[in-house]
């Protein structure tokens, strides 16, 4: 399926709007997987920007410890290094309470005119109507979905045939899994060219994932 199928076409633009998409995730660590799937949405979609938001507490993934929030903002900071089209937001990071998309969303759109996407892998899409206020974050943004290695493509089908606000980025499938590269680090295994140089370097001077 592609974003042609999914949503006719693009949305046209407004004067004076931007057209972005919201990339949330824990990004521990940031790799090559995220980065592809943030290009092929900004080309697909004909984005001006993608926003990488690192969580602070995500509520689905609580039963696991995250690293330290100081070193996935630096990580993803240096991940999106030399692409002018991606951007970093601490918002999520700066408070304590856990992290809800909709809230999110109220905070970065506001009263300004845009073109607003949130950007979902898609074995998200499945428990999405469990989030808080799905039907709010429908009203404030489109959601782009993302082909993940393993998931299935039936949960995107059925958001895709129901909705107009659901497009589907057609984008290849990168098998890279943030806990396979922390287990890979663990096991003092080689993970170059599934994250950047950069965020290569910065795990092996912080010594992350050690353990």
């Amino acid at each position: 399926m592609t974003v042609r199928e999914s949503v006719r076409r693009p949305a046209r633009r407004v004067a004076g709007a931007a057209r972005w998409a919201l990339f949330g995730g824990t990004f521990d660590p940031p790799h090559v997987g995220h980065l592809a799937i943030a290009e092929w949405a900004r080309v697909a979609l004909e984005l001006d920007h993608v926003v990488f938001m690192p969580a602070g507490r995500p509520p689905h993934k609580s039963r696991r410890a995250v690293t330290a929030a100081v070193h996935r903002l630096a990580m993803t900071r240096l991940a999106v290094r030399g692409n002018p089209a991606f951007r970093v937001s601490p918002l999520e990071l700066r408070s304590t309470e856990p992290s809800y998309t909709v809230e999110t969303l109220r905070r970065l759109t506001g009263a300004r005119a845009a073109h607003v996407y949130l950007l979902l892998g898609a074995d998200s899409l499945d428990g999405f109507r469990d989030w808080r206020e799905p039907e709010a974050i429908l009203a404030m943004a489109r959601l782009a979905i993302a082909g993940r290695s393993g998931a299935g493509l039936a949960p995107a089908s059925e958001w895709a045939r129901r909705s107009a606000r659901v497009a589907w980025i057609g984008n290849p499938l990168i098998g890279v899994a943030a806990s396979e590269l922390r287990a890979r680090v663990r096991a003092q295994r080689s993970i170059r060219y599934l994250v950047p140089d950069a965020v290569s370097r910065y795990i092996e001077k912080h010594r992350l994932y050690r353990r």
